[in-house]
Formats: structure tokens, sequence, C-alpha cells
């Protein structure tokens, strides 16, 4: 048979069985660390599987995201089986990315202290030492599910008895089993790049940098959005669905209304403590004028604003908008980035000086003519738009991608801001060692939208997906711990209810596409989840920004 290899362009016949192991070692390919996975025509397998037909390959170290999943996935049970060796009994779960890793929650049956993690640490490293292989295994669900339970993990069992597959698979540690959506590494050697911190009751687990996977990625704090996905874990115990299986469970007995009506009324609850605080803000007499409002793509940052705007018109306060969208420069004078493109991104693509003179102008009280940016016609700004005045009553509402940039309005008193940052930071879990990326809670809100609104394909909005994220990394993600609130705009039924919409759009990624592979991996994980249907959504609900049906406008 076959191999064609992306990453050194050549084609080399083999015999049918081998498996990717030794083709990698046969090809002659360099990567700038070990191998984690590979892509075999557009479909992510591990490097012990074997191959019976011709095939395309890539093989995915660390720097890339497939890889640094699995290089995370083989760290979790690494993790699980230094502590279950070193405290019998003992159980971790992954909670959510955090300063750059995972903060992963430890039960000992005590408190953890610092010794208990360096021990962990320790223990972790002399299994990674010893290169043992995650052993991959394939046998009926039922099979799966109780060799699961039996091992302890009855939250995965659970979730394994709610899909309805016939076969699943599972990986084994030596004599310790695990489940995992995803593929792990050929063996523990491949993840000495690794760190360890104690964090709250537990660790926080540092990967490699992808621009440098023999170094691990530098440690940045995030106490705050820390705060967030607490607060978000705590709402999950209290409507009893941290992890998918219960959610499952929940759907089939006909208690989707519940979860709906809870869920909502904890978000709308966030809201009005948020407009409270604006408003204790407001009464310290300090000039509070300003309220920002930030966020990355696909977060529900304008369904967010519009009902805060209920919220604070509530207090007796009358918001006024401005978006940052409409100080674009034209796009004759938009910065390049690295490839020559139009870098929309960047906080230079804005009027700097424009905007802080209109944004200056109406905190003297004055009177401006706000600009509109007018895309359809390639990108110009007009002036159509009532002017602004803002009174004695009013608030300045301004929504976008850098309104926590300090660089912004440089010159505008700190005091005189109030700045919100909003994420989609998904709070329920698969199971207590999988959890859901963010990332892809909001891709997969934006495939809905783009198509519903923009007439994209979802190979349009996944081929603009790495750009996007890279500008998130740079002007976004940075500055949301300037925030003085943040908001989860997450909802715990969100991905069950959008499911059938998105899984077609998915569907049609044709498997020649360089998106194909991401769109295989978004279907797989969206078969998880038992479909809740959308009609008894409340129409302010902010899922509604994305599917349609909402009562505002947008």
């Amino acid at each position: 048979m076959e191999i064609y290899c992306k990453n050194n362009g050549k084609t080399e016949s083999f015999n049918p069985g081998v498996t990717f192991t030794e083709i990698f070692s046969t090809m002659g390919i360099t990567l700038r660390s070990c191998p984690m996975c590979v892509y075999a025509n557009g479909i992510v397998k591990d490097m012990e599987a074997k191959v019976y037909e011709d095939c395309d390959v890539e093989f995915l170290d660390a720097t890339t995201s497939t890889g640094a999943r699995s290089c995370l996935l083989g760290l979790v049970f690494v993790l699980y089986k230094a502590v279950t060796e070193l405290y019998p009994g003992g159980r971790i779960r992954v909670s959510n990315a955090i300063s750059k890793g995972f903060y992963c929650p430890v039960e000992i049956g005590r408190q953890l202290t610092d010794d208990d993690v360096t021990l962990i640490s320790e223990r972790m490293g002399s299994i990674i030492g010893r290169c043992i292989p995650f052993v991959k295994h394939t046998a009926h669900t039922a099979q799966v599910a109780d060799i699961m339970e039996e091992s302890g993990r009855k939250d995965n069992a659970r979730l394994l008895r709610s899909i309805g597959t016939i076969y699943s698979s599972y990986y084994t540690l030596e004599d310790l089993p695990d489940w995992f959506f995803g593929v792990l590494p050929p063996h523990t050697g491949c993840l000495k790049v690794f760190g360890l911190e104690p964090m709250a009751g537990g660790v926080l687990v540092r990967l490699p940098d992808k621009n440098n996977p023999e170094q691990l990625e530098p440690l940045v704090r995030q106490d705050k959005m820390f705060g967030i996905f607490k607060e978000h874990h705590d709402w999950m115990r209290i409507l009893g669905f941290s992890t998918l299986g219960k959610l499952n469970g929940a759907v089939s007995r006909g208690e989707t209304n519940m979860i709906i009506n809870v869920a909502e009324a904890l978000q709308s609850q966030k809201i009005v403590h948020i407009a409270d605080q604006i408003v204790k803000r407001r009464e310290e007499g300090k000039g509070l004028k300003l309220i920002m409002v930030s966020g990355p793509s696909s977060s529900g940052k304008t369904t967010f604003s519009k009902r805060l705007m209920v919220q604070l018109l509530a207090h007796g306060l009358t918001p006024k908008v401005l978006s940052l969208d409409d100080y674009f420069l034209d796009r004759d004078h938009t910065p390049l980035d690295e490839n020559g493109e139009h870098d929309f991104e960047s906080l230079y693509a804005i009027d700097l000086p424009f905007f802080n003179e209109q944004l200056k102008d109406l905190l003297d009280g004055k009177t401006i003519l706000p600009p509109r940016f007018n895309f359809k016609k390639g990108g110009v700004r007009e002036f159509t738009e009532p002017e602004m005045t803002l009174g004695d009553n009013d608030m300045l509402l301004i929504e976008g991608i850098h309104a926590l940039n300090p660089n912004l309005m440089p010159d505008i008193p700190a005091e005189r801001s109030f700045l919100i940052y909003v994420s989609a930071l998904t709070s329920i879990r698969i199971d207590q060692h999988n959890y859901i990326p963010t990332t892809d809670n909001r891709l997969l809100r934006r495939i809905i939208r783009d198509h519903k609104y923009r007439s994209y394909s979802a190979v349009d909005t996944l081929s603009r997906w790495p750009s996007v994220r890279a500008g998130e990394e740079k002007w976004i993600f940075p500055f949301q711990e300037n925030a003085d609130a943040m908001f989860n705009s997450a909802m715990i039924f969100e991905i069950a209810v959008i499911k059938d919409m998105v899984a077609p759009l998915l569907d049609e990624v044709p498997e020649d596409s360089p998106q194909y592979a991401k769109a295989c991996q978004l279907k797989d994980f969206l078969k998880l989840f038992k479909t809740i249907p959308s009609q008894n959504l409340p129409p302010t609900s902010l899922v509604r920004e994305f599917i349609g049906g909402s009562s505002f406008h947008y």
C-alpha cells in the first residue's frame, strides 16, 4: 500500500498492518517534539493503530492543537495513576483551562499540601521516565462501562451507558483503565516536559510551550477568571449536572424545562448583580460614565449588553451604545499582519485619535455625530447615525474586543469606566477526566451564526478560526484580568440544543478539506449529547443570539 506523508511530501510503500509508529520511524520525519498522534485521511488516530489501505498521513506533535490535546490527556492519565498509587482511593478532576495550564482538584481524604504536590510530581516523573505505553482496547460499550465503574469511574460509566453506541474504546496504563475523548500519545516518555503547581486544593498541570516545546508555557495568573469558573462549577452542583452523563440522564427523564429555567435564572441573577455593581460605583460619586464590554468571538457580548441595558433602565439609567467596530479605519489604512493580510483584530485597525476625540467630547457634555462602518461598501466610514449627547442619567456602553485594553483610551481616568469581560466558559464536563474546551463551545456557536446570518459555510468559519484565535491570544486574553466584572455566557444545555443544527453543516465539510479533521472531531463530540429541543428557550436567552428567535434586535 502507498503512504503519502504531508510532513515531508514523500510517498513510500508499506505492507498492510504496519503501525503509524513504524511509518514514522521509516520515513525520516523531523518534528519539534515527540509525535503525539496522527491524522490519517483527516481522522485523528493514535500512533500504535495499524494501517491496511492507502493513506495520507500527517504526524502531530505538541506544537499543534490536536497534539497538545493528546499531551494533556496523557498527563491527566499519568496524574491519575500517580495519585492512586500514592493515595489509595484518591481521585482527580479535570476542571478547566486556566493560567496557561489546567486546574485539577485532587481528593485524597484530607487537605492537599505542598509536600503532597511535590510527591505527586515526583511520581509522575517516575512514570514518565519508564516510557510506559498507553494501550488502547475496544470492547462492547456495556463491558467498557462495567470496567470503568469497577475502577471507581461511575461518572464515565453513566456517560457511556447514555450515548447508545455498540462499541467503545478505553486505555490502560499498566493495570489502570481510563476512558478519554481523544487520542493519547504512544507512551509516557512523550510527556517529559510538564509542570505541577499547588492550586486551590488541587494542582495546576502545566504544558509544553507550543512555540518552544522543550520549555513550559509561561505561568500567567488569572485569579478573576478562576473565580468565575469556580462560581459556575458551584452552579452546576446546584443544578446537579456537573458531568454530561447526568445531563443526558435528565434529558431522558424529560426534565429539560427545569434545566433551562434554572440555568436561565442563574444567568439572569448574575446580570442583575453586575448592574447593581455599576449602580453602586456610580453612587460613590467618582463620575462613572462608561461601561466597557469585551470578550472573544461568539462570546455573546451583544446579547449580554442588551440584557444589561434592561437592568440599568430598571435602575433609572439610560444606556447609549457605541460599537468599536464603527471606528475602524477605512480599509486602505488598515494595518497588515505578518502574512500581508488586513489585520482587523489589531487595536490599530481602530482610528484611536478620532475615537478618543469623540469620547472626550461626550464626557465633556458635547454633542457628537457617531460613525457607522459600512462593511458592504468595502469598508468605509459613514456618518448617518443620529447625534449623541450624554445627559445626567445616561451611561455610555461601548462594546468591542479591545474594550479592556488600557491603550484604547489612555487619557480617560480609570474611575470613569466599569470594565466587563464576557466569555463562554463551558461549565459542564464530559466526565471527571475530560473537560470541554471553551473554544469549541464558541466555535460551534460561530458556525451556526455565520451560516444563519452571513451565509458562510462551515468550511469558511473553520478556515477563519485559527486567525481569530491568534487575534484573541494577542489582543483580548492578555487584558481579561483588567475587568471589574466577568460574565460566563455558556449555558449547561446549549450544546444539546444546537447539536442538531450544527451537525448537518459539519457534514458538508469535504474529506479533502484541511478543515475535515476538526469537523470530524466536533461531530464525534456532538454525538455524546442527547438533544434538547430549542423551542423551550425563552426569547431573551443568550443562546438565541446564535440560533435565532430572540426578542432582541441585532
